[in-house]
């Protein structure tokens, strides 16, 4: 089993629900920034493709195991955009500061018009024991829910004020921690992958 394991992510918002979610497991969790790992390019067309380069990239870099979180907002009516974008929906180009205000903006602009509101989160989650893992553990989650025309709550992050959860019939925003860990595109994914790991450890 493992007992160190580097997290690929700067977002804090991120940082925040992996360790909710792995806190009952026996693992020290040591974000990359605490590491000195240097952010890692993601120039692919698919979260799988970015999620498994963050990860090898954090563990060549650490000489650990690394898990690495690749979601995105995918918008029907957008064709599954912003997808591997969401987080620069809004930037020019690839050198201008992330914003989660001018991403929800853009997003509200875009949609203005439209009566199709239908969107989910996805998440791949992506764990390397080392950097040239032949056989990464891969879990994927998705998150239904629709777009609104204003920001309702005050927590989470992203575009989480704007996503109505079908079910619960409340925005990512104003869900607590416990629940979005549970419900969430990254809370399925990571509940996957907890399963493999307990697999693993009994082979």
């Amino acid at each position: 089993m493992l007992s160190k394991l580097v997290i690929a992510s700067g977002n804090q918002g991120k940082l925040r629900e992996i360790q909710h979610i792995l806190s009952p497991l026996q693992i020290e969790i040591i974000p990359q920034a605490l590491l000195n790992v240097p952010e890692c390019a993601e120039p692919f067309f698919t979260f799988i493709e970015n999620a498994l380069a963050k990860a090898r990239h954090a563990s060549k870099h650490t000489g650990l195991p690394a898990l690495a979180d690749d979601s995105g907002l995918c918008v029907d009516a957008l064709h599954g955009a912003p997808g591997v974008r969401s987080a620069r929906y809004a930037c020019f180009d690839e050198t201008s500061p992330k914003s989660d205000a001018l991403n929800n903006k853009k997003l509200l602009d875009v949609l203005a018009a439209e009566q199709n509101r239908h969107a989910h989160f996805y998440c791949v989650m992506v764990l390397v024991r080392h950097e040239h893992d032949p056989e990464p553990l891969i879990a994927e989650g998705r998150w239904a829910g629709e777009i609104l025309n204003e920001y309702r709550g005050n927590d989470g992050f992203g575009y989480d004020p704007l996503f109505l959860d079908a079910k619960t019939g409340k925005t990512v925003a104003e869900l607590p921690l416990e629940i979005k860990s549970r419900i969430s595109h990254r809370g399925h994914a990571m509940a996957k992958l907890l399963l493999t790991l307990e697999k693993l450890k009994h082979e």
